[in-house]
């Protein structure tokens, strides 16, 4: 640069009256493809021209749109280049004239490309297992040299084959990974310049959808308003999108399915059977899509759609139930009436008819299909009622009646032999079964109709399917046979029914008697022989040597119970000889053959009796003991103990007074087993220990305050003496409204004895009568005023009185009986015997004598 600059100074100096000197800055031009440069041109004097010639030779116009040419003043002007292009490249010149003066300079332009990427798209996304071809194209010159970096690192190609770089400088990776993911470098150099490049590369792997279904058939229940759900598990990348179909159509989120918030699980509300069918599970991201098909399988749970009810008469030839059911599967049938099921084993489905029959033929049933039938042979009265149809399969089953209508001709019921003696009221049931159950009902001796003018102590009882005919035998005559006719519309019955003549019963068998200190034991057998009438009482009578030594007492029959009375009150060590007899509501029997026994010496008491009872808290147990022969000599106290039945050591002994019958055990541990010991002790030792075991409540988790056994007592008092007030006074009100409408007088004339007349004195309030002074007791018949609608041949409704309940007044038996009786200890015993016998007198006709 610095020459030229001299030659032309030289120049000047030599002909500066010949040329100008005319100079370009920059002397030399380097532009990068696309960069805008410019150049001035200085002239040294005036010139009155300055133009510009580019590498063609063409002088450059002004003001063009690549090219411009600038006149800035006498000596200067600028020559701009703009986004230059290869076609720019060339020298050009700038010339200056003045008149006869000219000078010239020149200036070469090059054109370079710089690196370049022109195609490095990210990201870059393929598909896993694909050959991927990531792009890079850069441009220089001269040409650059492209490298390869992942992750920030040089890729060793002789390390991996599967990475390459293409002639084209692309990066090659065959069978693409999910963990060849990540940043890419692809880097141009261009060692002439030292120019150096990079663009970063994202990379992206998708993958194929995949499908799991852990259950690819899936079972619903139709019709009950249960939803069924199906599930694929997708994965993939990028995340799946997931759509359901059935029968190729798109099912979309309503009222019918719903899906969750990534579409896997798809729920079908309220499942029918038309939902049954293949599902399919659609599974589409940016590498393609994936499908799986799921099975739903509906079942209907079986379902009775047809049964009728049958109406036909006893004794025909056949009759036939018929019950039709739907499910899936398909449901067996089954036939069942009260606990008699008419078929065993495997029912019939429609795969294999079966026919069952009934061991004596009568009953068959036949299935086919989804129809069963049951046919019914010879129809008897007793066939008539509810037969259940049942249609059952292994997800559930339904049940309906079928009610079969049996018209038939009266059926008597009763007993046939009813005991009671002279001047003791009794009632001889005569119970009908019939349908229709609109039946007539009458009685009859000897061929004349009851009552007549000759049966003064005979009345006549009706309901609806019941007549009891009341008879207050007052002789011999008076036993004997009576006849019950009933009629419907269908036919006629009678039936013959015996009175006899009750008597007292024998005597009782001692077995055994277990004698002790002061008390003994008395083991019997029932009479052979009531006397037709349940036996009520016993009575014990014992005599010992010396006044004053002997004793009688009465005991309750129990029913059910061991047969034995403990008598008390004995002398140790002395001999006893007893009697046993049975009572019955006619009388005293004979007694027993004495047996003789001799009591034992004063000696240890006998154990108690314990019994335990929890109380309301639950941590709490109420003892009581029932005395035992206290070994002829007082008891002093009872000792308890107690203890855990785990716990090595018994809780501190408590002694109790000798007059004591409980003690409350209190704070025990929750939910445990305990075990309790009591003795007796009299002044010549102790008992034996009387034991139990008992297991406290668990722990409630609240325990109302105030809770204890006193306060439950309490409570129980309280509530008992509220129930008794109230039951008092609608007592009192019931007997003033009787007074007022029977006797026509109010509470205080009934209650200081004063009675009206009565004005209603027909048969059924007759029957009544005998009831009303004894409030202990409650009426045997019931009165109806109206007919009540019976079952087909079950008219039973409440419990009716029968031929064991007398209808006459217990004082008045009372009275009679006293009469009968010579012995005053007798009488005593009587009074609450025949009290007893007149609410309870059964009939025994195994017993009766001929």
């Amino acid at each position: 640069m610095v020459q030229l600059r001299d030659i032309f100074l030289g120049l000047l100096l030599v002909g500066c009256t010949v040329s100008l000197e005319v100079q370009i800055t920059p002397s030399q031009g380097e532009i990068s493809l696309g960069e805008s440069k410019f150049f001035m041109c200085e002239v040294v004097g005036v010139a009155k021209h300055i133009d510009w010639f580019g590498p063609s030779g063409d002088r450059i116009e002004p003001n063009r749109p690549d090219i411009t040419v600038t006149r800035n003043d006498e000596s200067s002007s600028t020559l701009t280049l703009y986004k230059a292009g290869t076609e720019n490249a060339g020298t050009y010149k700038c010339v200056a004239t003045n008149g006869d003066q000219q000078g010239e300079s020149t200036v070469k332009v090059k054109i370079f490309q710089k690196i370049t990427f022109t195609n490095a798209p990210s990201p870059q996304e393929f598909n896993e297992g694909d050959n991927a071809n990531i792009i890079c194209d850069v441009i220089s010159s001269p040409p650059p040299t492209v490298l390869w970096k992942y992750k920030g690192a040089k890729i060793q190609m002789e390390k991996d084959v599967r990475f390459k770089v293409l002639s084209n400088n692309h990066l090659q990776i065959r069978g693409i990974k999910k963990t060849d993911e990540g940043s890419y470098t692809c880097e141009g150099r261009l060692m002439a310049r030292g120019e150096i490049d990079l663009r970063v590369i994202k990379v992206v792997v998708n993958v194929l959808p995949t499908i799991r279904v852990w259950q690819s058939e899936v079972n619903a229940t139709a019709d009950v308003g249960q939803p069924a759900m199906l599930t694929c598990a997708v994965d993939g990348y990028p995340e799946p999108m997931v759509t359901w179909t059935r029968n190729e159509v798109v099912l979309e989120a309503g009222e019918k399915y719903s899906f969750n918030e990534d579409g896997s699980e798809m729920t079908i509300m309220e499942v029918a059977k038309l939902d049954e069918g293949e599902y399919t599970c659609i599974a589409k991201n940016k590498a393609g899509e994936s499908d799986q098909e799921l099975s739903l399988k509906v079942f209907v749970k079986p379902k009775i759609t047809y049964i009728v009810n049958q109406s036909t008469s006893e004794m025909a030839e056949q009759v036939t139930l018929t019950c039709e059911a739907s499910g899936d599967p398909t449901p067996t049938i089954s036939w069942s009436y009260g606990e008699r099921v008419f078929t065993e084993g495997e029912q019939a489905s429609w795969t294999r008819p079966e026919q069952h029959k009934s061991l004596d033929g009568n009953v068959v049933v036949r299935s086919d299909a989804r129809v069963s039938s049951l046919t019914l042979k010879y129809v008897k009265y007793t066939d008539a009622g509810q037969y259940l149809c049942t249609a059952r399969s292994a997800i559930g089953e339904d049940e309906q009646t079928a009610n079969l209508e049996v018209r038939y001709a009266p059926k008597i019921h009763g007993s046939v032999a009813v005991y009671t003696w002279e001047g003791n009221a009794v009632n001889i049931s005569c119970e009908v079964k019939a349908h229709p159950s609109d039946i007539s009902i009458m009685w009859l001796r000897d061929g004349l109709q009851l009552p007549n003018s000759n049966t003064t102590n005979i009345k006549i009882f009706r309901t609806p399917s019941s007549s009891y005919l009341q008879i207050t035998p007052d002789s011999e005559n008076d036993f004997g046979s009576y006849n019950c006719t009933a009629s419907n519309e269908m036919g006629t019955e009678s039936k013959e029914f015996l009175l006899i003549q009750a008597e007292v019963p024998s005597a009782p068998t001692v077995s055994e008697v277990r004698p002790f200190s002061t008390t003994a034991q008395i083991l019997f057998e029932e009479p052979e022989s009531t006397g037709g009438v349940p036996v009520l009482k016993y009575r014990a009578e014992w005599k010992g040597q010396g006044r004053g030594n002997s004793g009688q007492k009465v005991f309750e029959a129990q029913a059910g119970s061991i047969n034995e009375v403990t008598i008390t009150g004995l002398k140790p060590e002395s001999s006893y000889e007893v009697k046993l007899s049975a009572i019955n509501g006619k009388g005293e029997g004979e007694s027993s053959p004495a047996e003789f026994f001799k009591t034992e010496p004063v000696r240890n008491p006998n154990p108690p009796k314990l019994e335990g009872v929890l109380q309301p808290k639950g941590n709490s147990l109420k003892v009581s003991w029932t005395k035992q022969d206290d070994g002829g000599s007082p008891i002093l106290h009872y000792l308890v103990r107690y203890k855990p039945v785990q716990a090595p050591e018994w809780k501190p002994e408590i002694k109790t007074p000798s007059d004591s019958e409980f003690y409350i055990l209190r704070e025990l541990d929750w939910d445990t087993e305990y075990n309790v010991l009591v003795v007796a002790e009299n002044q010549k030792g102790k008992s034996q220990p009387a034991s139990m075991s008992f297991r406290t409540s668990t722990k409630p988790e609240a325990i109302p305050d105030g809770l204890g056994d006193e306060a439950a007592l309490s409570m129980g008092i309280m509530l008992w003496a509220g129930i008794l007030v109230v039951v008092f006074l609608l007592l009192l009100l019931a007997v003033d409204v009787t007074c007022y409408f029977v006797n026509k007088c109010g509470l205080i004339m009934c209650l200081c004895g004063k009675s009206g007349t009565g004005t209603k004195g027909h048969n059924l309030e007759e029957g009544k009568a005998a009831f009303m002074k004894d409030e202990s007791k409650e009426p045997i018949v019931e009165v109806r005023t109206e007919d009540e609608c019976t079952a087909n041949h079950n008219a039973a409704g409440p419990t009716e009185p029968n031929e064991t309940t007398p209808l006459t007044e217990p004082e008045k038996i009372f009275s009679d009986e006293k009469g009968k009786l010579e012995q005053a200890e007798l009488s005593n015993a009587l009074t609450e015997i025949t009290a007893e016998h007149n609410s309870v007198i059964q009939t025994n006709t195994t017993e009766s004598k001929a």
